[in-house]
């Protein structure tokens, strides 16, 4: 049952003869869109989960103003995105620079496949499409000033009228549109050359081919198996990590002056995020007598090749679903 319907059989207008118990009941099923939503305009996964948890508190303290003009679902998302720019105003005034995110952190697919199902055109499905939590899009995201990414947000990927997004933000319709333009021109410098790197089908043979090879290319610290299936345009960064490298030889030049072809024993579990093919890579470590996270890769795959590289740190592995060690070879 739709929150928006249970509040109707209520008779509610402004929450305010709702107990917590309850109120906490009809927020709850829209916590995983809204950390979506919180994800996106922040780019951090963590910083999403305290930004919802803020929201609902922010919500419950404020439930005698609903007053049913909107969706409940509509009330939320207002809440949400300004406990967002509350928070960016506090710790992120600038937006990202270079093509870099520090702050950039995966979300696993199995959170992602929490949303409801439903139709493609119906608001749940929207939260989560694919071409709008993809880490390309993200990283774009992150580029714009917060202000026009919540403008870019409501209005390309929740579809919200410009006036609901002026209401919320206190301008005119004029500015939001005027936002949106502006928002748009910036993704447009951020995002790949061509869109549909970003907005490509279900992962098909071919791409789960090319995964493959990549991690039995790195398993056996074969350079010349990886360079083979770079793109000449690949990129590679590894967040928090600054140093963004563009270009194969570039990427390829980084991973030797890294000590790449010196390493051994290293092991690869696939998984997914942000709705792209990743794996987790460990290392055998002898004193522990197993295998240790050590880096997780997510991939973009154009054409049979990779296109990008989003490596992040070992302590992503919790959150993403895989396994905190590896078993020595043929141990149970």
């Amino acid at each position: 049952m739709r929150v928006d319907t249970r509040l109707e059989e209520l008779g509610l207008g402004d929450l305010g003869d709702v107990g917590q118990s309850e109120f906490s009941g009809l927020a709850e099923r829209h916590r995983r869109e809204l950390h979506v939503h919180c994800y996106r305009m922040l780019g951090s996964f963590e910083d999403a989960e305290d930004t919802v948890q803020e929201t609902f508190l922010r919500a419950w303290r404020r439930r005698e103003t609903f007053e049913g003009r909107s969706t409940f679902r509509a009330w939320l998302y207002r809440i949400a995105t300004n406990a967002c720019l509350d928070l960016l105003a506090k710790r992120r005034p600038e937006p990202a620079t270079g093509g870099e995110v520090p702050w950039l952190q995966p979300y696993p697919d199995r959170l992602l496949d929490e949303v409801p199902a439903g139709d493609a055109d119906e608001p749940e499905a929207v939260a989560v499409a694919r071409e709008t939590i993809e880490l390309a899009y993200l990283v774009a995201v992150q580029h714009l000033a917060p202000r026009p990414r919540a403008v870019l947000i409501l209005r390309d990927v929740l579809g919200w009228p410009a006036k609901d997004v002026a209401e919320l933000l206190g301008d005119s319709v004029n500015s939001v549109n005027s936002a949106l333009q502006r928002a748009r021109a910036g993704m447009r410098e951020h995002l790949p050359a061509e869109r549909q790197d970003w907005t490509g089908d279900e992962e098909d043979a071919a791409t789960l081919d090319v995964v493959r090879r990549f991690s039995e290319a790195t398993v056996a610290i074969d350079i010349d198996g990886l360079t083979s299936l770079l793109r000449d345009d690949v990129r590679c960064s590894m967040p928090p990590t600054p140093g963004l490298q563009v270009g194969r030889d570039s990427v390829v030049n980084d991973w030797v002056q890294d000590g790449f072809e010196s390493m051994s024993g290293l092991r690869a579990v696939g998984t997914s995020v942000n709705r792209q093919p990743a794996l987790g890579f460990y290392q055998w470590d002898e004193r522990e007598g197993a295998y240790l996270p050590l880096t997780l890769d997510v991939l973009r795959i154009t054409g049979g090749a990779v296109t990008e590289i989003t490596t992040f740190h070992a302590d992503r592995f919790a959150q993403v679903g895989l396994p905190e060690r590896l078993p020595a070879d043929g141990a149970e």
